[in-house]
This record gives structure tokens, C-alpha cells and sequence, in this order.
């Protein structure tokens, strides 16, 4: 987002990315507080409150060293801490550093001023216009001085809760600092083609007609030199193509598949790998998942793909109970597309990483034991189980598995990427897969 002069409109952006900050600091996804604000504010809103999520850590340390006491009203604390971020990086931009791409820089005394009308247009944030006003004037004057108190800080200098930090600096000790500052980056947008419809170099000549700039990536991607709305995107209606990360299209590529086999998606939603599958094979495939409004995306893509199919059914059941919606009949393969803490996606979902609690992992961890142990039993003899989670975690990655290793003995793992860290060398997010086969 470019310098903007003072607008009317800044106020209400402003003032609508807090309400959706306020939301995630109840506990609320990104995502959903979102899906509240008007469409006309939502680009926008998603941009401001974005940054303040990579930013938060710096921004709540700042905060409590300026106001001590937390204000009691959320939505006020929320102006304070996105005014804060975005104050950083207006001085930042001032020094000449070096920022994210799309970084939302203002002039700071348009700053200042648009949140403090921000703060005036809403009954419960305007008792508190002059206390915002005096946080972020004093930031600017203080911030040398600030400096230093805040560098001594983990979770100010990385952006990330201290356990988290702890987590990625134990398990990667010689690139962890890359691994917090990647999550840092907005994510490039990636396509995967529709071999069905369009194969991808033909689908990256009508892009490059359209003034659209793209480079291939893997077998069926390509990443866009800069994001765009969906629909501003030659295909979309057509299905030509669906928005796929690089690392989550490796899934279909992994698990070896003829066409008329049997397979289960298990936690299928949103069902991006189910799609991929079905492009790449004729298969008799069930798409699991228990989120039944999660599931009904999976329907939709589907059928904006053009692959619906009497051999594609979708069912709403829990993975780990296959008692209840299980027929007998084993799998030929089985994509365990399992629940996980998503700390391999964070550039995605910068709110993550503030949503999620130290013992979330263990508990994560052991649902996704629960799940394969439930699982293996349904693949046929000399079937493939591909494991996969979107976590950097061990715990949920290369322990997960050595650990299902150990219950299941006759499992023979072959070969697969294991940990994929966020950024590596086709951009993608940071991923763990492993594939298992059953002896014939």
C-alpha cells in the first residue's frame, strides 16, 4: 500500500482492520473477523490488519512499555497496537530500510490523525482519542530510546510467542532465524493448472496475453509476480485453475496412483489436494472431512474444476472413527492431510501464530496419531499412505512418523521431502510429508 494523502476513507479502513484485530485478540480467526467487514473495506481492512499480525509482537511490547496498564476496552488496545505497527513502519520507511513488499506506509502525522478520527467514529474508542493520539506521538518521539529495551526481547525482535520461538530455534538451530523472518513475508500466489482444461504453459500464454507475468513451478504451477483478486484472473469461471502453494501441490505428485483406483481423501477440506488428485487420475475417490461447511468448498471447487464425477463422493464423518462411515472395502491409497498447528503456513495466516497455545501441540500431536493409527487399517495390501501436515514442527512431522514407525513395524517408508521450510527454493510454505506403503 503507497503513501496515501489524508482521506476520508483511511479512517474506516483503519477503524475496520482494528475491529478485526480486536477479534483475533478474543481468540477469533483472522479470517472469520474478516468475513464481517463490508466487501468494499475488505481489501483494504486485510492489508492493515495483515501487517499488524506480523508485527504484533513489536507492537505489544512497545505498547506495554507506553501504557503499562492494558486498556480495558479490546477495540481500543487493537487501534493502539495496529497504529503502533504501522508507525514502525512509516519510520522505518523514513530511514530508508528495507520492508516486506505491499508494506502499508502513511506520512506519520496523517497517521496519527486518521486514527484518531478512526477512534472518534466508534462510541466505545472515542473516550480514548487522546490517548492513542499521546501513545503514538510518544512512540515517534521515544522510539530510540525505546530501541534498545524492546531488541532484548525475543518475542519483539521475532514477531512470534516466546515458546513458538523456542520450538523453531530448537528444532532448526542453524537457520532458525531465517525460518521467523520468512514468516514475515507475504507469500507469492501460486496456480496450479487444470491439466483436464488447460495444461500449464498454455494457461501461462493466456495469462501473459492478459499483461499478467507468471513462472512455472513444479509440474502443473505457476507463481503470479504479483498477487491479483481471483476473479481478475483470466480462467477462474473456466476453472482453468485453482490457487495452490507449491508445497501443497507436491501431495498429488507424491502418492504413486493408477487411474480406477480407490482412494481416500481424509481431511479433505479444503479440498485443493482432492482436486489436484482427480485432475492427475481417474479414481474412485472419497473426500472426508468433518467440517460440514468446510466440505460444501469441497463441492464447489469440484464442480468449478469440472470434476464431479459418480466415481467422487463426499462424506462428512470423523477420520478417526472410520467405525461409523467406513464400508469394508480397503484403499488402494490414502492422502492423511492431517490436522496440525499449520505453523508451516503463518505468511498465509500471520494470526496463527497468536491463536495457538503451547499445549495446542501435544494436542495436536496426538489427534494426528489417533488418525493414522485409525486409518492404516483401511489400506489395502501394498497400498500408500501419504502423510502430510503444513507444520515445521517435528512434532508433527519427522517425530509424528518415526513414532508411527515404532506402533505399525511392517510400515515401509519411502522416499518423500520430509520437512519443507517456508521459502525455500519454489517459494513455497512450509510443509511435512511422508510416504508409508503396506507390505503385499
Amino acid at each position: 500500500m503507497p503513501e496515501s494523502p489524508q482521506s476520508p476513507a483511511l479512517s474506516g479502513q483503519l477503524l475496520a482492520a482494528a475491529r478485526a484485530i480486536r477479534a483475533v485478540l478474543g481468540g477469533q480467526s483472522l479470517s472469520e473477523a474478516l468475513e464481517s467487514i463490508p466487501a468494499a473495506q475488505r481489501p483494504a481492512a486485510q492489508a492493515l490488519s495483515f501487517h499488524a499480525m506480523r508485527r504484533l509482537g513489536h507492537a505489544r511490547a512497545a505498547r506495554e512499555r507506553l501504557v503499562p496498564r492494558r486498556p480495558p476496552e479490546r477495540l481500543v488496545e487493537a487501534l493502539i497496537l495496529l497504529g503502533l505497527s504501522l508507525l514502525e513502519a512509516s519510520l522505518r520507511q523514513a530511514e530508508g530500510a528495507a520492508q516486506p513488499p505491499g508494506t502499508p506506509v502513511y506520512h506519520e502525522h496523517t497517521l496519527v490523525h486518521q486514527l484518531v478520527e478512526a477512534a472518534a467514529a466508534d462510541r466505545r474508542t472515542r473516550p480514548a482519542k487522546g490517548l492513542i493520539n499521546a501513545v503514538l506521538r510518544r512512540y515517534a518521539r521515544e522510539r530510540a530510546t525505546l530501541r534498545a529495551a524492546l531488541d532484548a526481547q525475543p518475542e519483539a525482535v521475532w514477531n512470534h510467542p516466546g515458546w513458538w520461538i523456542d520450538i523453531v530455534r530448537d528444532a532448526w538451530p542453524d537457520n532458525w532465524h531465517a525460518i521467523l523472518e520468512a514468516a514475515d513475508q507475504p507469500p507469492p500466489m501460486a496456480l496450479r493448472a487444470n491439466v483436464r482444461r488447460i495444461g500449464r504453459d498454455a494457461l501461462r500464454a493466456r495469462l501473459e496475453a492478459a499483461g499478467l507475468a507468471a513462472r512455472p513451478v513444479g509440474e502443473d504451477g505457476l507463481i503470479l509476480d504479483a498477487p491479483r483478486p481471483v476473479r481478475d484472473i483470466p480462467g477462474y469461471a473456466e476453472g482453468w485453475w485453482s490457487v495452490q502453494d507449491p508445497s501443497a501441490q507436491r501431495a498429488a505428485r507424491l502418492l504413486p496412483l493408477r487411474d480406477g483406483e480407490r482412494v481416500l481423501d481424509a481431511c479433505a477440506a479444503p479440498g485443493g489436494k482432492t482436486a489436484h488428485l482427480l485432475e492427475r487420475h481417474a479414481l474412485r475417490l472419497t473426500a472426508l472431512d468433518s467440517d460440514a461447511r468446510r466440505l460444501e468448498r469441497v463441492g464447489d471447487n469440484l464442480r468449478r474444476l469440472g470434476l464431479e464425477s459418480p466415481d467422487v463422493s463426499l462424506r462428512c464423518a470423523d477420520a478417526a472413527r472410520p467405525a461409523g462411515w467406513w464400508d469394508g472395502r480397503p484403499y488402494d491409497a490414502i492422502l492423511a492431510d492431517v490436522p496440525c498447528t499449520a505453523s508451516g503456513v503463518v505468511r498465509r495466516h500471520p494470526d496463527i501464530r497468536w491463536l495457538r497455545r503451547a499445549d495446542d501441540l501435544a494436542r495436536t500431536a496426538a489427534l494426528q496419531a489417533r488418525i493414522v493409527d485409525a486409518l492404516w487399517p483401511l489400506l489395502a495390501a501394498g497400498g500408500h499412505l501419504l502423510y502430510a501436515t503444513c507444520s515445521i514442527f517435528p512434532q508433527e512431522g519427522e517425530s509424528q512418523v518415526r513414532a508411527f514407525l515404532e506402533r505399525h513395524p511392517e510400515a515401509r517408508r519411502l522416499p518423500a521431502p520430509g520437512h519443507i521450510l517456508p521459502g525455500g527454493p519454489d517459494g513455497g510454505d512450509g510443509f511435512f510429508y511422508a510416504l508409508l506403503r503396506k507390505p503385499a
